[in-house]
């Protein structure tokens, strides 16, 4: 059955909103790092690449990137608990300034995962920076750094977050309901 057919989104945050909180999570990061010769993003795919491209063009210092895969939705709607990694970063951040440039932070597993695997390479600093956070679904502490917007446990897309790795191109964030009632939702 196709994941995508019956789907509905409502529309959640729009594109001025979202681009209105980059500018101000990119100025935020400038003050931050204002004192450092450069500051390295690395964003984790597939979701935070649009929220990476867009958060960099507001960062007003030396930026360098790279990204990072990991995977623990699949095609479905409802984190999988595990998380894998699927790409790694192309090139070494021992004594680098890190901010991990995250699409949403739901059950803090990713991140904890990402946190414990990117500290073992010697980064100067390394801090985490969201769009979305939804701390009503943590299974493990975690408290990002920078966050976009805290949402309630709504299942999300649009602005790089996807559905089955549709509606990554929406330039607004929508609620999803699929249609499968079997999948949780949180509508």
């Amino acid at each position: 059955m196709n994941p995508l057919s019956g789907t509905t989104l409502r529309a959640f945050l729009s594109a001025v909103q979202i681009q209105e909180r980059v500018a101000a999570l990119g100025q935020q990061l400038t003050h931050d790092y204002g004192g450092t010769n450069a500051l390295h993003l690395i964003g984790v795919l597939k979701g935070a690449w649009v929220f990476l491209a867009d958060l960099v063009r507001q960062v007003d210092l030396p930026v360098t990137c790279d990204f990072i895969g990991v995977s623990s939705y699949g095609k479905r709607t409802v984190n999988s608990g595990v998380v894998r990694l699927t790409l790694d970063l192309a090139e070494p951040i021992a004594d680098l300034e890190v901010v991990l440039v995250e699409d949403i932070v739901d059950t803090g597993l990713t991140m904890r995962f990402l946190l414990e695997t990117l500290s073992l390479r010697n980064p100067r600093s390394l801090r985490t920076c969201t769009l979305l956070d939804k701390p009503s679904r943590r299974i493990v502490p975690f408290t990002p750094d920078y966050v976009g917007f805290t949402i309630p446990d709504y299942f999300v897309v649009g602005y790089g977050l996807d559905l089955a790795g549709a509606y990554r191109h929406l330039p607004y964030i929508a609620i999803c309901r699929p249609s499968d009632s079997s999948e949780e939702t949180a509508l």
